[in-house]
């Protein structure tokens, strides 16, 4: 069992998108530590890529070693390179990198994207857009360190401002720079019921 008094959480298992880097400053280090301590008190199972390496293993180090659940998913081919967690609570081992991202998901009761690169942006916009597409009604959050994403969240107002984002499902993204409190919110987050549009000229 975690370390200290488990919450009661709406939500069984959380998706984490991060880099398979550390980054430039120790500070990306602590919060995905802290982010894994904080899923493991609250009883939340961590769903992610499986690796052993950068923020995606630090993150689940820390959830493990307070007694949470870890589950990892990996393509085969990078478990061939080495680069899995054996420790891990459970590792599924798939054939594709589109597999990987579809079992997470159905693993998951919401997502979240910490500091990483293009793997990282590219699996929180998938998710993020099958939301819009109306495929799933789970929610979407970005632990925002150091505002590292500030750019990104930039330039989803400029989308909403130019008109090929909805301010609903910018809105649905719950951003905090706290791990605890951005779990808070993705309990209460709004989920937008509105599909994507698509303007016919």
């Amino acid at each position: 069992m975690p370390n200290g008094t488990p919450s009661l959480s709406p939500l069984r298992a959380v998706c984490v998108f991060c880099g398979s880097s550390v980054g430039s400053h120790p500070t990306y280090a602590e919060s995905a530590h802290a982010l894994g301590l904080e899923l493991a008190r609250r009883n939340i199972a961590l769903v992610y890529g499986g690796g052993n390496v950068g923020l995606m293993g630090v993150v689940a180090d820390a959830a493990l070693g307070a007694g949470g659940r870890v589950l990892g998913v990996m393509p085969r081919h990078l478990v061939e390179r080495e680069i899995a967690h054996r420790t891990l609570t459970e590792l599924h081992v798939v054939d594709s990198m589109h597999s990987r991202k579809q079992m997470m998901a159905d693993l998951a009761d919401a997502f979240v994207l910490l500091p990483g690169g293009f793997g990282s942006w590219e699996e929180f916009c998938e998710v993020v857009t099958w939301s819009q597409l109306g495929l799933h009604r789970k929610p979407c959050g970005i632990l925002d360190v150091l505002d590292y994403y500030r750019p990104l969240l930039e330039m989803m107002s400029r989308a909403v401002e130019h008109g090929f984002v909805r301010a609903s499902h910018r809105d649905a993204i719950v951003v905090s720079r706290d791990p605890a409190n951005l779990l808070m919110k993705l309990e209460d987050a709004p989920v937008s019921t509105e599909t994507k549009w698509i303007a016919r000229a």
